[in-house]
């Protein structure tokens, strides 16, 4: 285990694991704030990549920052920090989302900070993958590890029976639907894509080579980054009959559940990545309160469902861009 001191340079290197985190449209909505006086480092929303028609309430932001947290904990945990982290520390700074107390770095680590650690490696390995799966089902043993991931970070993850499954395929089918009606809705969607000779020098956004192809047939439940538009060999192909989905919910909807929700979301998502599962994350069917009470299950579900995940073996689909660490942290 690496204990280096906390300094500049150690700062840098975690806030650098910390923003491979996935965010909608890969806008990548956080700032860090190092405080060496009091060694802590803080996040922070940052409201100028909003989505307000698409994310009303900033709801995906928060788990967006939510998730850029847990990785921040991982690599403190890799690189033998300890950490005492605080949700919304400040009720009159609404910005302001968690503290990170970051202490000395240390030799022997207490379980968590170890289970943590051992996260580590899949960081940079996840990547969403938006390329069809196998049509191979997934042990219990591994849908029991990724519901224990969801359970300790205070989430419930649930897959779908099948006909509960239809219900969410059919609500994302008609969110799909909304969009192509909703101007604004596609402009903030043609905003935060790359064509062409933009996906290649791209900090953030979705650039044209993650796309994947275009869906022939099956039912995977992906949004269409490329629209109407022309994407040059893009191609084609057939999808997954029967996708494995999976429904990561909250027992509240507060902002502080939003960040308990991208928490959990992440550690889901190393953990199946450690798997050897790929994975992808569609929103379509939660960005209405509507449609989101209307993906819980009616007879079971009793939390708020916060994201929903496509799980299965293919493919990891290729790294997005990333703003450098320099755009993202400061030290004061």
């Amino acid at each position: 285990m690496n204990t280096r001191p906390l300094d500049a340079k150690a700062v840098t290197a975690l806030v650098a694991e910390a923003v491979a985190a996935p965010s909608m449209h890969n806008a990548q909505p956080w700032r860090f704030r190092y405080v060496p006086s009091d060694h802590c480092l803080l996040l922070l929303a940052d409201l100028d990549r909003a989505m307000p028609r698409s994310d009303p309430g900033n709801r995906a932001l928060h788990i967006g920052c939510g998730a850029a947290l847990f990785n921040l904990r991982v690599a403190a945990a890799h690189a033998g920090f300890a950490t005492v982290v605080r949700l919304l520390p400040e009720p009159l700074e609404p910005l302001l989302l968690a503290r990170v107390e970051l202490g000395g770095a240390h030799g022997t680590v207490p379980h968590e900070d170890d289970d943590l650690a051992r996260l580590s490696p899949a960081i940079h390995q996840r990547h969403t993958s938006r390329y069809p799966f196998e049509d191979k089902d997934i042990p219990e043993h591994v849908r029991a590890a990724l519901r224990t991931a969801a359970d300790r970070e205070g989430a419930e993850l649930e897959f779908p029976g099948a006909w509960h499954m239809e219900t969410v395929l059919e609500l994302v089918r008609d969110a799909e639907s909304r969009d192509a009606l909703d101007p604004e809705g596609m402009d903030e969607l043609r905003h935060w894509t790359r064509l062409g000779p933009d996906a290649d020098i791209a900090t953030d956004g979705v650039p044209e080579y993650a796309f994947g192809p275009r869906m022939r047939d099956g039912r995977a439940p992906l949004r269409d980054f490329a629209g109407r538009r022309q994407v040059a060999d893009r191609g084609t192909t057939a999808f997954e009959k029967n996708p494995h989905l999976a429904l990561l919910s909250t027992p509240g909807d507060a902002t502080a559940d939003w960040l308990r929700a991208g928490q959990a979301l992440e550690r889901v998502l190393l953990e199946a990545t450690l798997a050897g599962l790929a994975t992808s994350l569609t929103s379509h069917a939660l960005e209405s309160r509507d449609l989101r009470l209307m993906a819980r299950d009616p007879v079971a579900g009793t939390g708020q469902v916060q994201m929903v995940l496509r799980l299965g073996y293919g493919p990891q689909g290729p790294s997005t861009p990333r703003r450098p660490v320099r755009d993202v942290l400061d030290i004061v």
